[in-house]
């Protein structure tokens, strides 16, 4: 008796290790998984926040640009005005000098470039986030259809995502008519 009691013991350890050790083998396969899909919800979150920064962006420098362009016109037309009302070289020369001093240097060009600028390197980095979002994308299906991944992920209900990297609802069309008319 005390042998068939031993046995049954051993057995049922077995057993019970086996049914521990696919257990932990099925939780730890759901664990990557769990990791990998955050990682693609957080490269798709990298995305929104690239084009959230980009239509930000362009409007607050679309304004500022268009402010400093209209303070530089009004300095302009004053010393144009200035020259035209004075036939006195005088009077020219003092308001230039007045002007330049209250305005040392005219950017725009400089504000045209630097919002030329912070455009391309956001378009260069939704581009970049884009990339990642499609490797992530590409490591999860990949481990989702792995055997013997699969076998357990089927069950748990994984499956593999789509590439759906365009479509962020972000506006269709590029803004228009951002300096005005």
């Amino acid at each position: 008796m005390k042998k068939d009691t031993k046995l049954i013991l051993i057995v049922l350890a077995g057993i019970l290790a086996i049914v521990l050790l696919c257990i932990f083998a099925v939780q730890g396969t759901q664990n990557k998984a769990f990791t990998l899909e955050e990682q693609v919800n957080t490269a798709q979150s990298d995305i929104r926040v690239q084009e959230k920064r980009r239509v930000d962006l362009v409007y607050n420098l679309a304004d500022c640009v268009m402010q400093y362009d209209k303070h530089e016109a009004e300095t302009l037309t004053a010393i144009v005005e200035g020259r035209g009302s004075s036939g006195d070289i005088e009077n020219v020369t003092t308001a230039i000098t007045a002007v330049s001093e209250a305005y040392p240097e005219l950017k725009a060009n400089e504000n045209y470039k630097e919002l030329m600028n912070e455009l391309s390197i956001t378009e260069n980095l939704i581009a970049e986030y884009r990339s990642n979002f499609n490797k992530q994308v590409k490591e999860y299906n990949r481990y989702v259809r792995q055997f013997p991944a699969r076998l357990f992920l089927n069950i748990l209900g994984y499956e593999t995502q789509s590439y759906d990297y365009l479509n962020y609802n972000a506006p269709v069309d590029a803004p228009q008519n951002l300096f005005g008319d």
